[in-house]
């Protein structure tokens, strides 16, 4: 018997038991055995079993040269549980397979796996209803029916189950995202990290959800530079350079390498004062005062 490639389908893991098995017990030499003074014919050792089947499964291209010794043990294992294989005194039913002299034989039954068979419905045929036929004990002059005109189309739709046959699909498109929902979408994912990080049941005691501009959401996550500082669509609103290096310089205090000036004693004091004079004359603080209280609140 060739080993053929079993490809996917129905019942492919029985189709693969079938096939081994069978490849198996054609390929399996039998012999007479000696046994505590008692000859048994047509019988093989565990490990001349082990041998065969590892042989057999490294050649199958179903299985390959990757299987090893110890899954082949395995699954004669799984042969004496199912009565593919049993012992010389017909005992089977149990996992207790080992590599050793032990001697086993095939069982004169079959030991392969039956495919599903199909319901068969019987001989009667199943008689459909007449839709022009009244029910016994019924009287159509008291049922109020509008008549139908049957036309081939509608006979199809009404018959396609029973004749085994199925309308044509239907191709579904998906509908393009506009901007509107873009922006709502990410406004509703953050409110719900937000909620998530503060560790709130509800948002409505620190933030009016109505104040948040999903638009300003999408400027925050995608308009930022390499230095990771959010761009404005206005460039006439972004805070000077001087102003930048001067926070940079703070940020990175005493171990700032880019100073062109020199420094001296009170020289970070001075910079921080400039910083703070500048950011004091702004009509509106960075943190705006509609979020003021959302600040307060989660300092809080």
């Amino acid at each position: 018997m060739e080993p053929g490639l079993v490809g996917p389908g129905p019942y492919r893991a029985t189709r693969l038991w079938n096939e081994i098995i069978e490849l198996f017990r054609a390929g399996m030499p039998l012999r007479k055995h000696r046994c505590r003074f008692k000859s048994y014919e047509r019988c093989f050792k565990a490990s001349e079993a082990v041998d065969c089947l590892h042989e057999l499964l490294g050649s199958n291209q179903n299985f390959g040269p990757e299987v090893t010794r110890n899954q082949t043990v395995k699954l004669l294992k799984k042969f004496l549980k199912n009565h593919v294989i049993e012992d010389i005194k017909g005992r089977w039913g149990k996992e207790d397979f080992q590599d050793d002299g032990h001697l086993y034989r095939f069982p004169p039954s079959s030991p392969l796996k039956p495919y599903p068979k199909k319901s068969s419905c019987g001989k009667e045929v199943i008689k459909f209803p007449d839709w022009n036929e009244p029910k016994a004990g019924t009287s159509q002059e008291h049922i109020p029916v509008k008549s139908i005109i049957m036309n081939s189309e509608m006979w199809y739709k009404r018959h396609s189950i029973a004749i085994g046959e199925v309308p044509a699909c239907k191709l579904v498109f998906r509908r393009e995202l506009t901007q509107t929902n873009i922006e709502e979408i990410w406004k509703s994912i953050t409110l719900s990290r937000l909620q998530k990080v503060l560790g709130l049941d509800s948002l409505d005691e620190v933030l009016d959800t109505k104040l948040v501009i999903s638009k300003h959401i999408v400027q925050n996550a995608y308009n930022v530079n390499k230095q990771g500082i959010v761009t404005l669509e206005d460039k006439s609103k972004e805070l000077p350079h001087w102003i930048l290096s001067a926070m940079k310089c703070l940020a990175n205090w005493p171990s700032c390498s880019d100073l062109k000036q020199p420094t001296y004693s009170g020289f970070e004091r001075d910079v921080f004062k400039t910083i703070v004079d500048y950011f004091g004359q702004l009509k509106e603080p960075l943190l705006t005062f509609h979020f003021f209280d959302v600040f307060v609140s989660v300092l809080g």
